[in-house]
């Protein structure tokens, strides 16, 4: 797999999902040009974009594509099967990208965030044989696939499809030891079948960036998230690390952290771990997602997914993004709010980890509201 390595010489990658916005809260042409303009000048050359991703594969054209040579850049998109349908087949799905993006071919194509849940509709459809095709015929230059699961599900598509050049994988300091993402053992499995690796949520969207103060004195001078970077990036078999940048401030960061860019050292190491014990020493739920809470709450409560937001309170400097997210994930009415709980206590029958949810989610309104 050298030649992957060969297209990709600097491992960050520009992830094209939080671009900058305008004051109608559209996708800000000029100013994704501009920090393109100078991801490109610095000697970058990787852009991830994605079927589902609303308005980046057509500002990939405008604002990239039609405005930089086919061959000062890489660009990697996604099938998203989810999306796919009776009308909308894998071959329209594709002919509608390239021409959203204005190109001949993807330099990497991938099956979009692989799970349990997901993968009988990429069976169903046939993906796999089509983007083989793809790749036989010129259209997409190497072929892999994004992954959200447990290692074992990973060794099994890996096995089964040998064809997968390489895979996408959600991978931070925070989440390594984590028993809902397993981050180590996804891994793991990914370097066992050789398969160079792309990293998703280095700072685990942004968390590992904005901590308390009291958490980061390990780091010193040097950003959280340079660290979470560097981290990611310095382990071994890795292509490219994604960042989705939404400001120039942080693309100009980004590029400093990586020219040149440099593993952590020893003592670097060290204070990684040291913060990600006080990390976990402040995200007191220990809730492992494992979800056997839901199924049974009579109000319909996203139980897991509140606590999630809870943890992200404790440690962010700001409390704002935590707030936005609860509020989101209630908004629709299909989802019950902390406060309709009815305190009947079926959730804590079932939780293998005895929380007292009830009680986590008396507190989780004056954290979250």
């Amino acid at each position: 797999m050298d030649d992957l390595f060969a297209l990709n010489t600097r491992k960050l990658g520009f992830g094209l999902m939080r671009l900058p916005k305008d004051e109608n809260g559209n996708i800000d042409e000029a100013e994704t040009a501009r920090m393109a303009d100078r991801f490109i000048e610095k000697g970058f050359t990787y852009f991830d974009t994605a079927y589902v991703y609303p308005g980046s594969e057509e500002i990939f054209r405008k604002s990239i594509g039609s405005r930089h040579p086919r061959d000062s850049y890489t660009l990697a998109s996604k099938m998203s099967g989810w999306a796919l349908s009776e009308e909308k087949t894998p071959e329209k799905m594709f002919e509608e990208q390239l021409k959203r993006t204005g190109l001949d071919y993807f330099d990497f194509y991938l099956l979009h965030s692989l799970k349990k849940e997901n993968l009988p509709t990429y069976d169903k459809y046939d993906a796999w044989s089509y983007c083989a095709k793809l790749k036989r015929d010129g259209k997409i230059r190497h072929l892999g696939f994004s992954f959200h699961d447990n290692p074992e599900l990973l060794d099994k598509i890996l096995t089964e499809h040998p064809e997968m050049e390489f895979v996408q994988l959600q991978i931070n300091y925070l989440d390594w030891t984590s028993p809902s993402i397993k981050s180590e053992g996804i891994y793991s499995v990914a370097r066992k079948h050789k398969k160079p690796i792309i990293i998703m949520e280095p700072v685990k969207g942004g968390l590992l960036a904005n901590l308390v103060p009291e958490i980061t004195q390990p780091f010193g001078s040097k950003s959280p998230a340079s660290y979470a970077l560097r981290y990611a990036a310095g382990l071994d078999g890795v292509l490219a690390v994604l960042s989705g940048m939404s400001t120039m401030d942080q693309l100009e960061e980004n590029v400093r952290i990586f020219s040149p860019f440099e593993k952590l050292s020893r003592s670097e190491e060290e204070a990684v771990q040291t913060v990600k014990r006080k990390i976990e020493e402040m995200q007191v739920i220990q809730c492992t997602s494992c979800k056997y809470c839901v199924p049974g709450c009579p109000k319909k409560i996203p139980i897991p997914d509140i606590f999630k937001h809870m943890n992200e309170a404790a440690v962010l400097s700001d409390r704002t993004r935590p707030k936005e997210s609860y509020a989101a994930l209630v908004s629709n009415g299909q989802s019950g709010k902390a406060s309709d709980c009815i305190r009947c206590g079926k959730c804590e029958k079932t939780c293998p980890q005895k929380l007292p949810i009830r009680e986590l989610l008396a507190k989780a309104e004056s954290v979250l509201c």
